[in-house]
């Protein structure tokens, strides 16, 4: 089952309906993530930067600040809404999009004096599944920015980078 906000996504890009569901698979996870206090948060991270290998994260954040997006250079802290979800947008749907839309790098930092838990639903292609570009989104004045590769060699090689840069993005390129 492909979620809502997907199908929202690949409208807004122009895509036709229905075009993640044989993108996407079955596969998803959920991860629940509890910061204790930490009485020097500069000392420890709660999460350490990286950029989501997946389609997309769907993010519940409670009610304290934690997570942090990579922004001109600077850590910048996503202040949480209440009853709203953070949704950040994997390597996966960048290669799918042909850089339309764009991975952010981010992190989870501690709080001093507060707790902070955060709940996260991770849409993940079946290791099997072809990723490349959209072809409706590729033409003359867009060229393909990325080549088909499966899921599981894009996690191979993300891992192995530890999903720390865009090197892992860089390494499938099309080069001009």
């Amino acid at each position: 089952m492909v979620p809502r906000i997907l199908e929202l996504i690949g409208e807004g890009l122009g895509l036709e309906s229905g075009y993640f569901e044989s993108k996407l698979g079955e596969v998803s996870s959920l991860s629940v993530n509890h910061y204790p206090p930490c009485p020097d948060p500069s000392l420890t991270l709660g999460l350490s930067k990286h950029c989501d290998p997946n389609l997309i994260t769907i993010l519940l954040q409670d009610d304290v600040c934690g997570l942090q997006i990579f922004k001109d250079n600077e850590w910048i802290g996503v202040d949480p809404v209440p009853n709203a979800f953070v949704v950040n947008i994997g390597y996966q749907l960048q290669i799918m999009s042909n850089n339309k839309l764009k991975s952010v790098e981010h992190r989870a930092v501690t709080n001093s004096r507060t707790a902070r838990t955060s709940v996260a639903f991770f849409f993940t292609p079946r290791d099997d599944i072809m990723i490349e570009p959209a072809r409706d989104l590729i033409d003359a004045s867009n060229p393909q920015v990325f080549r088909a590769c499966q899921f599981s060699e894009f996690l191979r090689y993300y891992m192995a980078k530890n999903g720390t840069d865009d090197d892992a993005l860089e390494h499938f390129k099309l080069r001009a």
